[in-house]
């Protein structure tokens, strides 16, 4: 039978009212119809052997609890012994069953249709809808059934009452129709949106339909969708809109892509939800365009947020920003908007003010942000107007570094980087380093367990080298070994690393005319490393990486600063023949591409050719005799062959430097005709 308009299927359940109502116009029950045992109407009906019918699933139950307490297998109707549980399908009574049914739900469906009209009483729409309910409930055929009917369009109307709504929303029914989003046809998905909508528009509901997993999301792609249809579009949009209410479905807006009404709520939220709202933020994965546009729309009021008393507002702002300030073009947003000034304050205040942990993030916040194209020496950012350039906020900055862990020392670290990434402002942060005499400080990073600390470190180091030569190669030689350690980072790996092309960058930037320094690394076998890395590189191995020109170049001119010593040092001139340092300067002078490179190979050449005058091997010629030394012209002059035209004696590349032997100067005059001057 079709579900009574309370939406029982227990005839003895309904109300008086609802049974007349059916008595008067659906086709009445047949007694026939009841099962005995379970007094309903009958789906599967049986014959036992005594001829008595039963619904088969309440006879099933009957006969096992028969079983199981130890009784005799009597008919229920009857109580007579049966000899069997045979049970034969009634085929003809369920057929007529099914043919009452249909006849029933076609007169039920017409009086639903009639009752879904505004002049109908509210009591009859609710029983029409709980009918609608039920019978979609049923069978998949029913659901055919209905929309056949056009009762969707019907139903959307009657749901702009509250009451309706929540009888539409029982149960599972929510889910259903958030599943129809995703129907291959387009009416399907027309109308289960337009049903959301009207259901959305109660606030008491949008909780429930932003519960049910991927209504949200489908609801944000049919908004974007290009070949939605655009109803549909419209409907969806509509339905985000009304959901908007609730704070979680806004929540699962922005985590798939609708980021709009969460800046919304963090615009013009009360301070609740916009502490809430930025705390999500800083949860949200964005893509750097988003994070530009974010910095756009809510920079400010996180700075103001940032800026609060509050502890749990003052650390939802930071997780934000945070988030956001990691692209350079939305860390130039926010340094527009002022947040370098309550960063450092936040830094450099004390704990009371600030835990610690929430220093990490804003060493972190300042480290995205000192990356951003910005003229950092002309922003103040204290109370005397100095700039992050300033020497007193370097010197806080350093004091910071050595009163805190490894983590936030790493963080800040990687402020100085960004700072002295841009020549211009790396000069007064170098001038700020050694006016406080911190230079062995940060040198002694680079025996940092931790290789994130040592790294970056080492990338600091790097970008102050060209300004504090000096000021290094004392710390490097000193007895604490900082020099052998930077070099077991250069030879730490086959393939050449960032790290690895900073540490060899920095050695290249120390005095060329350092002879102790040189000295030092010649004694510790430091340009044996850097020979072989050469070599490697040059044989095509370790190419892949996009490190390796820089590497390459360091070593190149790390290498060259031997040939600065040959004079003072006969372990250099040794050195030199052994590695046949001349041959491989010549090698070198072929880089196309790299000009750095053949201009050091080339100097180097000439600081080699300096020496083979003092190191060519001169002739020894025999003696002339008693009579060719009193008349010179009666002896013979011998004949020396094999000998260097230009320095008139037994010459080699390898041995005496010489650069008439080998390829060097033609490879020296074909660069004469380089494009770089």
């Amino acid at each position: 039978m079709a579900g009574n308009w309370d939406g029982s299927h227990d005839i003895g359940s309904q109300s008086d009212d609802s049974f007349q109502y059916e008595r008067q116009y659906v086709e009445p029950i047949y007694d026939a119809f009841i099962c005995p045992l379970s007094k309903q109407i009958m789906k599967d009906p049986v014959i036992l052997e005594n001829g008595q019918t039963f619904e088969r699933e309440a006879i099933e139950k009957w006969f096992d609890e028969c079983k199981e307490n130890g009784r005799k297998l009597i008919c229920p109707l009857t109580l007579r012994e049966l000899n069997t549980m045979d049970k034969n399908p009634s085929i003809a009574l369920r057929k007529t069953i099914e043919e009452w049914n249909a006849r029933n739900e076609a007169v039920q469906l017409d009086m639903a249709c009639k009752s879904l009209t505004h002049s109908s009483s509210e009591s009859d729409i609710l029983r029409a809808l709980r009918f609608i309910q039920q019978l979609a409930a049923d069978n998949l055929s029913n659901k055919n059934v209905i929309r056949n009917a056009e009762l969707i369009p019907l139903i959307v109307d009657m749901l702009k009452s509250t009451s309706r709504k929540e009888i539409m929303a029982e149960g599972d029914k929510v889910r259903t129709i958030v599943k129809f989003l995703n129907h291959e046809q387009s009416i399907e998905r027309e109308e289960a949106v337009s049903l959301l909508f009207e259901l959305s528009n109660s606030e008491s509901l949008c909780d429930k339909i932003g519960s049910v997993n991927g209504a949200v999301l489908i609801l944000v792609e049919m908004t974007s969708s290009k070949s939605e249809n655009l109803l549909v579009v419209e409907k969806a949009e509509k339905t985000l809109k009304s959901l908007e209410k609730n704070e979680n479905n806004v929540r699962q807006m922005a985590e798939n892509g609708r980021l709009q009404p969460l800046l919304t709520l963090l615009l013009e939220g009360s301070p609740e939800i916009k502490v809430s709202m930025a705390s999500y933020l800083g949860d949200l994965a964005l893509s750097n365009d988003v994070k530009a546009y974010v910095a756009r729309t809510v920079g400010s009021s996180l700075i103001n947020l940032m800026r609060s008393n509050d502890m749990q507002s003052r650390e939802a702002a930071l997780k934000a920003l945070n988030q956001v300030s990691s692209c350079e073009s939305s860390a130039k947003v926010l340094v527009d908007d002022g947040i370098l000034s309550p960063l450092v304050k936040d830094l450099f205040a004390g704990p009371a003010h600030l835990p610690m942990r929430l220093k990490e993030v804003s060493a972190t916040i300042l480290a995205y942000i000192v990356n951003s194209d910005s003229d950092f020496d002309s922003i103040p950012v204290g109370l005397n107007r100095q700039t992050l350039v300033s020497e007193d906020i370097i010197h806080n900055l350093l004091q910071l570094i050595s009163n805190t862990g490894p983590s936030i020392e790493c963080k800040l670290l990687q402020v100085l980087v960004g700072l002295t990434n841009s020549p211009a402002t790396a000069v007064g942060v170098a001038a700020a380093i050694k006016s406080l005499g911190a230079t062995i400080s940060l040198v002694q990073f680079i025996e940092a367990p931790q290789n994130d600390l040592r790294m970056v470190s080492i990338k600091l180091l790097k970008n102050l080298s060209i300004h504090m030569g000096p000021e290094l190669a004392d710390c490097l030689c000193g007895p604490a070994g900082h020099l052998s350690s930077l070099f077991k980072v250069i030879a730490e790996n086959i393939t050449s690393t960032e790290e690895q092309a900073a540490a060899i960058g920095i050695v290249a930037d120390l005095p060329e005319m350092d002879v102790g320094l040189t000295t030092q690394m010649l004694d510790g076998g430091d340009f044996v490393i850097v020979v072989s890395r050469i070599k490697v590189i040059r044989q095509g191995e370790a190419r892949s990486s996009r490190f390796v020109t820089p590497y390459l170049e360091g070593l190149v001119r790390v290498l060259s600063r031997i040939t600065f010593v040959l004079p003072d040092d006969p372990k250099s001139v040794s050195f030199c023949r052994d590695h046949d340092l001349a041959g491989l300067f010549t090698e070198l002078l072929q880089a196309n591409g790299l000009d750095n490179m053949q201009i050091v190979s080339a100097l180097a050449l000439e600081n080699l050719s300096k020496e083979t005058k003092h190191l060519t091997k001169l002739p020894e010629l025999p003696s002339p005799g008693f009579c060719g030394s009193i008349f010179p012209c009666l002896s013979n002059q011998p004949v020396m062959t094999g000998l260097c035209k230009v320095h008139r004696g037994t010459c080699t590349q390898r041995d005496t430097f010489c650069l008439i032997e080998g390829q060097a100067l033609a490879r020296l005059v074909a660069l004469l005709d380089h494009t770089n001057d």
